[in-house]
């Protein structure tokens, strides 16, 4: 009996004891109750052995989403569209003077045939996108009578050898544009203008006198004036049959013709005959031209060739001027005279706006004829060799012709020299 009584006693205590006390540690088998305002984690208060038995009836505690700041991803830089660049390439020459000797060693049972005079050339001229040249001859037609000095009168055939060798701009603005008077002058125009590959410019029977090109996207304009008519007057019914230098319609004419182009050329008759510099009058003109705005002067009438010059201008750009070009077919007789120079460069436009001119420079070329004055042919002083120098007609005039004075005549041009067919890679 008083067995059963103290071990009743004893469990009385034991459950007492053990409603009284909670544990200060807990072991991994062991539940702690948290305050009433405290989550319970029961995932944390599962035995590690009943976890995997009880974790799915057992909803965990939903983790807080981090709200992260919204970010644009940057768009890859667009790369700037490359500016679509049009040109137009250009070739210039001086004056096609045709004496006497020149028609007369071309003709053979009445037909005359002067492409053999261009052969040389004409590849580099068929191959610019536009050639100019200073015809300084009328092509009246045969009533007028066929003559070289004083007056001139060139075969109208000599047109079509032109369009042949791939000239497009031919300027009559000259001193010997009225050679056979007005009505000689009028014919050549008549003639002239039947023929579509030609812009004629200098000289018309009425009308404006600029003319306007537009190729690849580039709008050319083109003027040209000429000093003297040789003591000629302009008939009184056409004052404006050919452009002469009077500054106030020069200037009213460019002025108006400025901004409906891309670059204005401008080609001046001018000049003393074969003085190797330019003069005063010439300068003048020159810096006169650059105040309007002109972007390319083509000169000629000195029958050498004269230095090039850029010319400040008001917009900021420069005016390139080629002072003379020389003669480019003539029998005149004195070796500074057979020297002339074909004018290259290219006009660029961008789709920007930008405008320039390019790759200037000059290609000089020397008239070739033999001692009787036949087998005349131009060639470009590179292609001119020893054996066509000690045959040309000059040799032993005037000192003599040697490649050392072709050299130093080029030497003063204040231009670069091009030593090869600018179309050929």
């Amino acid at each position: 009996m008083k067995t059963k009584i103290f071990i009743i006693f004893y469990l009385l205590f034991f459950i007492l004891f053990s409603c009284q006390s909670k544990p200060d540690v807990l072991d991994d088998n062991s539940v702690q109750i948290a305050d009433n305002d405290e989550e319970i984690d029961l995932v944390s208060v599962i035995p590690q052995k009943d976890q995997e038995k009880n974790l799915s009836s057992v909803t965990p505690q939903k983790e807080k989403k981090k709200v992260l700041p919204s970010i644009t991803p940057k768009k890859e830089e667009e790369k700037e569209e490359e500016p679509v660049i049009y040109s137009i390439t250009f070739i210039a020459v001086g004056d096609n003077l045709f004496h006497e000797s020149i028609i007369t060693s071309h003709v053979t049972k009445g037909v005359y045939d002067f492409s053999p005079i261009y052969a040389e050339v004409k590849d580099i001229i068929k191959n610019a996108d536009l050639a100019f040249i200073n015809q300084e001859t009328v092509m009246a037609g045969e009533s007028y009578g066929y003559s070289g000095f004083p007056t001139f009168n060139s075969p109208q055939s000599l047109a079509k050898t032109h369009v042949d060798t791939g000239f497009d701009i031919v300027n009559l603005a000259n001193n010997h544009a009225m050679d056979k008077g007005a009505a000689g002058l009028r014919s050549t125009l008549d003639y002239l203008n039947t023929i579509k590959e030609f812009t004629i410019i200098g000289a018309r029977k009425e009308g404006p006198s600029e003319r306007i090109i537009t190729k690849n996207n580039i709008t050319l304009g083109f003027l040209s004036y000429t000093f003297s008519l040789n003591g000629f007057t302009l008939p009184k019914d056409s004052p404006n049959l050919v452009s002469m230098i009077e500054r106030k319609k020069m200037e009213e004419e460019i002025t108006a013709l400025r901004p409906l182009c891309d670059f204005l050329v401008v080609s001046m008759h001018w000049g003393d005959e074969y003085l190797l510099q330019p003069n005063k009058y010439q300068t003048d003109l020159a810096a006169f031209l650059a105040k309007l705005n002109v972007d390319l002067i083509i000169g000629h009438h000195p029958h050498v060739l004269q230095r090039v010059d850029k010319l400040p201008r008001p917009d900021g750009k420069e005016t390139l001027c080629y002072y003379s070009l020389g003669n480019f077919v003539s029998h005149q007789r004195e070796r500074e005279r057979i020297i002339g120079g074909m004018m290259s460069l290219t006009f660029v436009k961008k789709s920007t706006g930008e405008l320039s001119i390019e790759n200037y420079g000059m290609i000089p070329v020397i008239t070739h004829y033999d001692r009787s004055f036949k087998n005349t042919k131009i060639y470009p002083l590179y292609a001119y060799t020893e054996e066509l120098l000690n045959a040309h007609g000059l040799k032993n005039f005037e000192g003599g012709l040697s490649f050392k004075f072709f050299e130093g005549v080029t030497g003063r041009l204040n231009a670069p020299i091009i030593k090869s067919n600018p179309f050929k890679e």
